[in-house]
């Protein structure tokens, strides 16, 4: 019988060595996977969390973009009620008792261009403004009505071939565009 242990003890031995050896290479082989699992979450993190960092930079300039949108869109409104409060301003000067003395001036300055001039033309608001000036550079010249030209003068002449058109307005829209930048650093300020 003792071959019969021997042999139990022999076999007993091997199933021992076959199952260490197994339990060797299943903790092999669940270390690997493990490792495998742990770097396919941390590549995984890692892209997420790449495309949420590339989400809110995206976010961010768009938010930039429609903020600097709004901010001109603002500097425009507010340049073109500059403008407006401007015009209306010029407009009003018309009814001022210092209006016929700047008649005069952007009549003189017309009249350099076109010392032929027969005719002055001007809004029929205007026109008494328009002779007074007249008399204080001691010119006669025909005045007619024109409601195109307000806020200054239009001077014909002979034969109506030559005209120049001196106005308040048309001067501020002649350095709107040179005002713009200027109006708009000043919105900034």
């Amino acid at each position: 019988m003792a071959l019969d242990k021997l042999l139990e003890n022999e076999a007993q031995q091997e199933i021992e060595r076959i199952r260490a050896e197994a339990q060797g290479r299943a903790d092999q082989i669940v270390a690997q996977a493990r490792e495998q699992a742990q770097a396919l979450i941390d590549s995984r993190t890692r892209q997420l969390d790449g495309a949420r960092q590339a989400e809110l930079v995206r976010a961010r300039s768009a938010a930039d973009l429609e903020s600097s949108a709004q901010r001109l869109a603002a500097a425009d409104s507010l340049q073109a009620q500059a403008f407006t409060v401007s015009e209306q301003y010029l407009h009003s000067v018309t009814t001022s008792p210092e209006y016929p003395v700047i008649v005069a001036k952007l009549l003189q300055e017309a009249l350099q261009v076109l010392p032929e001039a027969e005719v002055v033309e001007a809004a029929l608001a205007e026109h008494d403004a328009v002779r007074q000036a007249l008399g204080q550079l001691g010119r006669h010249l025909d005045v007619r009505p024109n409601e195109q030209i307000k806020t200054g003068v239009r001077l014909v002449g002979k034969g109506g071939k030559a005209s120049i058109q001196n106005t308040l307005v048309g001067r501020l829209n002649r350095v709107r565009g040179d005002l713009a930048p200027q109006i708009s650093r000043l919105l900034a300020e």
